[in-house]
């Protein structure tokens, strides 16, 4: 594979031979007609008993199959549509299997009408079936959304809705901000119209003037759009909130907790942990400041390098040499699916106009293959995301062998895979003798700031979607408002590290996950996987190799059971307590004394010191 300074495109052939072309029209056409057949048959279904298991069990079986066949579709064109916003064709084909996924959901419905209304004895009967024993888990979890549904009808209608109402919402904010162009000043007072997929590598830049710009000319932009952004996050929560009503749900964490596979009790036992220990966090920012002269940081900058001369900036080749490198020292077998990605051309890392913010990483469970979008611009942290969105490849080729809803794992196990990759990355480059010390400075900055995003950022948008959430319920929230909400949450959970004029009004609008209508609540399981891969990461480094079998097999199993009973039944260790997580967040206390130890190192030998 050709490998260029600002990255590499990738190929997307293996979903279909053209885009548009005849093999992808008669998929879609097969799976509109299969969907709309399964759902007759469905909905002609009595309850479910003994005589009508064996019916509802070809129904399981043929929707995992149809959703297999939906997942591949919606990744190709969710692919098409983050490399190339501009292209309306690929919008309307992502609008069109929005629709259709709408119709495989009243599908869904109908499993939910019977899952509901069967008692328990006769559900765990039909479950202990030969071909439905291995997704056990997965329908143990149909029966418990179907607890909280409407009626068929009104379920049916939701559905509909959500193509032209939720999601649109969602598709409209990734349509725009894609387009979106910001003015930013060079140092020699150049004007220059740059894509927003460069922002946020500019605002990280090691020099702080550029940083600075960069926040300004984005912020300007940001607010240009700023009551669509409203509009937006006010529909997409007004409308979930509605629903919720309407299906008897309790608190709206309930369902973020339902899709995070989690105990209330173990996301407040990690909270109470964050709290506890939220200094650790802010240390890491403090040292950092002192560094530079001040007393705390910009929000915008949270991310951007020490200012050193030597900046760790590399070409695409580079980055992957030392990806590759670092997981040979501790994974080799990560190591040779990585070069074999890299090979296949399974990674989308181009530096281009009109390409999506962020960075991810999708699948088909048709071809078993996996895709990694991302945008190279040569930065430190672009090589930290490219491991990071590898680990989330790497996990879902382990499950590539199991049945489709044995693949369905929450966020908060997902996040866990593409974390411990970073931490792998950052450990093999920092025990690389060739590394040199300003190197391992800028690995270990890069790292400890990744940290205190995941225990501060991370817990700033937790906190602030609760408060918008609470103040959504009596009414829309205007812009006036998501700003004075935003600010505020940042400087309390920053605390003193944060400057005064150092919080950032937009980051509500300018935020994606915020806007993605699939997952509520798109922040916590980061830290939540974040912490449980510096449990696993602690394990590593006691075991060895040895402790690699041990993780692929919490790796397969997390689409099988909860996500407490996967980490008691693979790693020996319980969530619902504070002090496993405030273990896992003192494990920062080692790299933050051989942190300041590199910065006082790097002070000295500065001219001038």
């Amino acid at each position: 594979m050709s490998a260029t300074a600002s990255g590499v495109t990738w190929d997307l052939s293996r979903f279909f031979p053209a885009f548009d072309g005849p093999e992808m029209q008669q998929f879609k056409k097969a799976l509109a007609d299969d969907i709309a057949s399964m759902r007759q048959k469905a909905g002609a279904l009595g309850p479910l008993d003994a005589e009508t298991a064996a019916a509802w069990e070809a129904v399981v079986l043929t929707g995992e199959d149809l959703e297999c066949r939906l997942a591949h579709l919606s990744a190709y064109l969710g692919c098409l549509t983050a490399a190339h916003a501009e292209e309306e064709a690929y919008a309307r084909e992502r609008a069109a299997a929005a629709a259709l996924h709408a119709e495989f959901e009243k599908c869904d419905v109908e499993l939910l009408r019977a899952f509901k209304a069967v008692g328990q004895a006769a559900f765990e009967a039909f479950i202990a079936r030969e071909r439905l024993k291995p997704v056990a888990h997965a329908l143990r979890r149909v029966r418990q959304r179907a607890g909280f549904s409407m009626s068929s009808a009104e379920e049916i209608l939701a559905a509909d809705l959500n193509v032209d109402g939720l999601d649109a919402w969602g598709r409209l904010y990734d349509q725009v901000t894609g387009k979106l162009a910001f003015e930013f000043v060079d140092k020699n007072g150049t004007t220059e119209h740059r894509p927003i997929s460069q922002w946020r590598t500019l605002m990280s830049d090691p020099d702080r003037e550029i940083g600075r710009s960069a926040f300004a000319g984005g912020n300007r932009a940001w607010a240009g759009i700023a009551d669509m952004c409203a509009a937006a996050l006010n529909a997409i929560a007004g409308t979930r909130l509605t629903l919720y009503r309407h299906r008897g749900v309790a608190h709206f964490l309930d369902r973020a907790l339902f899709q995070a596979g989690i105990q209330r009790e173990t996301l407040e036992a990690m909270y109470a942990a964050i709290h506890d220990r939220i200094d650790t966090a802010r240390a890491i920012l403090r040292a950092k400041a002192e560094f530079l002269g001040r007393k705390g940081i910009w929000f915008f900058e949270r991310e951007a390098p020490l200012p050193l001369a030597e900046t760790g900036r590399c070409t695409w080749r580079q980055a992957t040499e030392k990806v590759a490198a670092a997981f040979d020292s501790g994974y080799p077998d990560l190591a040779g699916y990585f070069r074999a990605m890299l090979d296949k051309r399974w990674v989308e890392a181009e530096q281009r106009p009109a390409k999506r913010p962020g960075a991810f990483c999708t699948d088909s469970p048709l071809t078993g293959e996996q895709r990694v979008f991302m945008t190279f611009n040569g930065a430190l942290g672009n090589i930290t995301t490219l491991a990071h969105e590898v680990g989330h490849a790497w996990h879902s080729h382990l499950l590539r062998d199991l049945r489709p809803l044995a693949q369905h794992y929450p966020m908060t196990l997902a996040e866990t895979a593409s974390i411990f990759a970073e931490n792998l990355l950052a450990e093999g480059i920092y025990r690389d003798p060739d590394t040199p010390p300003t190197q391992k400075l800028l690995m270990l900055d890069d790292a400890l700031a990744g940290a205190a995003v995941l225990l501060l950022d991370i817990t700033t948008r937790f906190e602030f979607e609760k408060a918008f959430y609470t103040e959504r319920g009596a009414g829309e929230v205007p812009v006036s408002r998501l700003k004075t909400l935003m600010c505020d949450t940042q400087r309390r959970i920053y605390g003193d590290t944060l400057l005064a004029d150092g919080a950032d009004p937009y980051f509500w609008a300018s935020k994606l996950h915020f806007y993605i209508t699939g997952v509520t609540f798109y922040n916590f399981p980061y830290t939540f996987g974040f912490l449980l891969a510096r449990a696993l990461t602690t394990l590593f480094r006691t075991e060895g190799r040895d402790f690699l079998p041990r993780y692929e097999s919490f790796l397969k199993m997390t689409g099988s059971d909860t996500v407490e009973n996967v980490c008691r039944a693979t790693l020996g260790v319980e969530l619902g307590t504070p002090a496993f997580w405030e273990t896992a967040i003192d494990s920062l206390q080692a790299p933050l004394a051989r942190y300041r130890r590199l910065l006082a190192a790097a002070r000295a030998a500065s001219p001038g010191s």
